[in-house]
This record gives C-alpha cells, structure tokens and sequence, in this order.
C-alpha cells in the first residue's frame, strides 16, 4: 500500500522548499509530502493522486496566493478528498481570512508564518491534524473504477465484461459523490461515461472492449505466428482442451471473444459437476481451470473475434476481425452456443436497463425488493432461479412447456420446489416488455386459455434458444441446418466420405470435414449439453489432435 499524501501549496519558493524539508524530515517515512506552487499545481497533484486510488491526509495551503487564494484550492480540494485535513497559512493575522476559511471550506488550523522553531509551532498542529484524519481516513482503491449510468447498457456491458474475466473492480454511479469526484479528477463530465480508471490511474471515457482488456491486463496478442494448436472458444470444452493440449507438450493458444467459461462461467452454482459433492460456482471452476491452463503453458488470449478459418496447404489458419491472423498445424472449434435474443417488443430497447442475458450477477444486490422473471427451463435457468432467491422479493420462472422435469436435473426442481419465493409459470410466453428508460412491468400470455397479463417487473433474465454462433465458418466447415458443427460420423452419408476429403481414412470422431479442425463441446452437432461432456471433448480432441499429427 503506498503512502499517503500530504501535500503543501505555496507561491514562494523558498517557504514551499522550507515547509517542504520540515514535514519531510518529520513524517517522511510513512508521508509523501507533495509540494504545488500554485492552487492549480496542487489541484493537478490531487487529481492525478484521486485517479491512482492513492490518499491524502493533510492539506496545507498559503491564504494569500495569485490566481487561486488557498481557501479556493481547499474549496476544490474537498471535492477530490473530502476526509482530508485542512490548514491555512498566512504571514500574519487576518481576522476575516480565518473566519471565511472556516465558513468555506471548515479549516481545521490556521498557521502563521515563520512557524521556528517547527518542534513548538508546526509539528504539534500537524501531528493533530493526522490524529483527526486518522480517525476516517481515505482508504486506498487498487482496484478498477468504472464510473456510469445505474440503467445504460454501455455502462453494463463494461461491468459485465469486467466481472466475467473475474477483473475487481469498484463501481459509483455519476450521482455519487465519489463517482463525481473521479469524472472530476479525469476532467470528464457524465457524457464520458462509463468512465473506467485503471489502477495506474489512467482515465479511460468510453472504452471498447479490446482497449479495456489491454488496460486491466488480459492478454489480447498473440506471442507467435504459429502453434501446434489454436483453441477458438474458451469454454468448458475449450479450457479442458487448452489444459490437456498445454499439459501433453503442444504450443497451445486459446481464443476467447468475451470471457472464458462460456455459459458454464455464468452459472451461479454447478451442484451436478464431478469431484464438488458441495457444489461450486461457474466463476470458481472457471478460474481454477483458466489457472491451470496458464499454469502448464497455454497462452489465453481475450477479445479476439475470430471472423475467418481457412485451409492453407498443411496450415489451418485463423482471420480475426482486424485482419490479423495466425496460423497451427490444428484447430479446435469450441465456441459453445449463446441465448437467443427475447423475440417480443421492447426487449431490445431496454436490454442492459433491466432485461439481461444469462445470469448477470452483477445485478444481484440491485434486485433487492424487485420482482425478478427469469425466462427458461433448463439448468441455466434454475440455478440463477436459486441464486437470485436471495436477493429478490419474488422470482418467477416463465416457461413455454407443461412442466420442468423434461428440461432440468431433478436435483435443481427440488431445489426450487422448497424455495418459498420461487414460483413457476407454465405454457407461458413474454410477449411485452415495458419501462421508461428501465424495465417496469411484462405482458406474459398463457397459451392454456389464450389469455394475457400485465405484471410489474424489475428485472427480467433470459436463457432461451441455444444458438451456435458458426455464421463465420461460412462454406468451408460442414454444419447442420441450425448451425451446429458435424464431426465424425455424422459427416459420413451412406458409408461416403465428405466432399473434398483428401485422406485414405474416414474423419476421427471430432473431426469436421475439414482434416485437422476438430469441434467440441455445445458447438457439435448432436452433443450431449453438459458441463462434463464438454470437459471430455476438449481433452478427446487433444488425443484426436495427436492422431492427426502422427498422420502428417
């Protein structure tokens, strides 16, 4: 933890130099002292210390000072530090100065100039000083800022991103004061937002994904032009692939367009998953593997859209939307699928301001006393049921069958069952959303009887229609009419092999219609939707992977 500041303003040099050497001689060890020569200097070193998340515990500024008298720069100091102490400095007496000073800006001192000998007439006054400031001191934030709208999506979206790639960070709102102080200290306004300070202190208005991830310390480039095995997906399938692929000796590069974990990451508790009889969260399986990938060597590289694969003599090549690419003898499709959009009006305008995508746990707290709908009937669906229990005053799961037991584990509708505030409708479809500027109420129509209801709503989560996002694989790997990849024999139509099969042996289970791509996981047409099968396939295309390349 770095030390905190006190921080001297003076428009004489020698009494700044002075004043500087006495406090340093002092409080230096466990004090920067920062000296300014002007309120406008001081102010810049405030700003510059607000947005490193560092702390200020005494100011001490010169009354009379061109420009910017010292109770201005207090004055606009307590903006930046609120907790800070506070001391005037002045040449002489000025009955008038002390008393606007303490109806202004509540002055704690008021010292006269030459404080000799500063053992009787400086240091007692700053030793109260930090005594009162040690009472509610600043604390440091090491973390991320993000500054934003409560109800905007873009703000979000970043939150969002942030919280999936498991990144701490801190969030104000522009309302708040400390979210005010920091737009200040960038010397943004609310326009700006969302606004993301790193932990350098660096301001960043508005910034794109890829620019965030930069920032935080995500790796976003690739240290080679060519690995043995690019993993486009980084999923349950794609990490266990990174982590057998790394761990049995192949230069192993994963590819990620938003977060590692896929769905799977999102999920608020895993009960069902092998080897966690107490059950674990999405986000601490996903990181535990994201660690162990890392660990055995696969380097993991995020916001990297893939827009391109192609076949280039014995190289499998991989295009990303900036035209970039990189190249391996091998390539595992694993990109899992992703919730289908909610398909009624007003949904999309009000995505981000009360309708959400997955579990969006960063919106736990705020469904305190809110009526939350989640749309869905598999595992996904019930698990955020469970976890949002906690937090809202009811939550209601919508579903278009009859009932639960044809799409969810036994385990989670019993669950569910003996939770008082969870309850069920069935045969039922959202077919409205409505809010001004956030959602407020939903229009649910009931297909037994035909009829529709108003109901409020807070908080709407969707985790419809599994899509598999393949449009990018265009015409060079073979898919089914809904996307999803074939492999192995599926590819296989009446005992012949694909069109421009070019090898003496039909493809390996895994294996698309394309020689050394490889699919796994939610991806692969007709594979089973679980978190386990999903592990097993990344590790069986790595064996699959060492077959083909014994074959080269």
């Amino acid at each position: 933890m770095s030390r905190p500041a006190i921080l001297t303003v003076d428009d004489d040099p020698a009494v700044s130099r002075a004043v500087a050497r006495d406090l340093r001689r002092k409080y230096g060890e466990h004090f920067q002292i920062v000296r300014a020569s002007s309120g406008d200097e001081g102010l810049a070193a405030l700003r510059e210390l607000k947005l490193r998340g560092g702390r200020v515990a005494v100011l001490l500024a010169d009354y009379r000072m061109p420009q910017m008298s010292g109770i201005e720069f207090l004055e606009q100091a307590m903006d930046l530090f609120p907790n800070a102490r506070r001391a005037l400095l002045t040449a002489y007496a000025d009955t008038d100065a002390a008393i606007q000073a303490i109806n202004v800006v509540d002055v704690d001192h008021y010292l006269l100039k030459p404080w000799d000998p500063p053992e009787e007439k400086l240091y007692p006054v700053v030793d109260a000083l930090l005594e009162a400031w040690k009472a509610v001191p600043d604390r440091e934030v090491s973390e991320i800022k993000v500054v934003g709208h409560r109800l905007s999506a873009p703000s979000w979206k970043l939150r969002d991103f942030l919280a999936a790639n498991l990144v701490p960070y801190r969030w104000f709102t522009v309302d708040d004061p400390e979210g005010q102080r920091l737009l200040d200290a960038a010397g943004v306004g609310p326009e700006a937002v969302p606004l993301i300070v790193t932990a350098d202190g660096r301001p960043l208005a508005a910034p794109s994904k890829a620019e965030l991830a930069a920032a935080v310390g995500l790796s976003t480039e690739a240290s080679q032009d060519f690995y043995d095995l690019v993993i486009v997906g980084g999923g349950p399938a794609g990490l266990g692939a990174a982590v057998y692929g790394a761990s049995e000796g192949l230069r192993t590069v994963l590819l990620e367009r938003r977060a590692t974990g896929g769905q799977a990451g999102q999920s608020s508790r895993i009960e069902n998953y092998l080897g966690f009889p107490d059950g674990v969260s999405g986000s601490q399986l996903t990181e535990r593997a994201r660690r162990q990938a890392g660990r055995l060597g696969a380097e993991m590289l995020t916001t990297r859209d893939v827009t391109a694969i192609e076949a280039r003599g014995s190289a499998r090549v991989v295009r990303f939307g900036d035209g970039s690419e990189i190249s391996a003898h091998t390539v595992i499709l694993a990109t899992g699928v992703s919730y289908r959009p909610l398909q009624c009006p007003g949904a999309s305008d009000l995505t981000g301001r009360g309708v959400y995508y997955g579990s969006a746990v960063t919106e736990a707290s705020a469904c305190k006393d809110s009526d939350v709908y989640i749309v869905g009937g598999a595992n996904s669906a019930g698990q955020a049921a469970v976890f949002f229990s906690q937090y809202a005053r009811s939550v209601t799961l919508v579903i278009r069958g009859e009932s639960l037991e044809r799409s969810m584990s036994y385990y989670l509708i019993q669950q569910l069952a003996a939770i008082e505030n969870v309850s069920v409708r069935t045969c039922t479809e959202v077919v409205g959303a409505h809010g001004d500027g956030r959602l407020e109420e939903l229009t649910l129509h009931c297909s037994n009887g035909n009829t529709s209801d108003r109901v409020e709503a807070g908080f709407l989560f969707v985790f419809i229609g599994a899509e598999p996002r393949t449009d990018w694989l265009g015409d060079t790997v073979a898919r089914d009419p809904r996307g999803f990849v074939y492999t192995g024999t599926d590819l296989m139509l009446d005992g012949k092999r694909p069109a421009g099969w070019d090898r003496d042996r039909d493809p390996f289970h895994l294996e698309t219609n394309v020689p050394g791509i490889f699919a796994a996981g939610d991806v692969r047409a007709n594979s089973v939707k679980r978190v386990a099968s999903a592990v097993g396939e990344g590790a069986m295309a790595v064996t699959l992977v060492h077959r083909y390349l014994e074959g080269q």
